[in-house]
């Protein structure tokens, strides 16, 4: 599976996104008609702790699944 990944407002390291895609993989072992997946990684300018948003954007057949959580880490 590809994951499209995007990060605003800073450069995510390699680690973080190979993370990711193998979180991702993951999801074909449960439903194996995920048509394209997108990730946006984000950081808020403010001094809170929870400042790193993660959005992700599943595209299946006939239907599209949106995430989004905020924390302190994005792992």
């Amino acid at each position: 599976m590809n994951v499209n990944t995007q990060s605003i407002n800073f450069v995510a390291d390699v680690k973080l996104k190979n993370f990711i895609q193998k979180r991702f993989e993951k999801l074909n072992q449960y439903y194996d008609k995920i048509i394209q997946t997108e990730v946006y990684l984000k950081v808020e300018n403010t001094s809170d702790k929870e400042n790193k948003i993660f959005e992700a954007k599943l595209s299946v057949a006939g239907d599209t699944f949106v995430v989004k959580k905020q924390s302190k880490s994005f792992e």
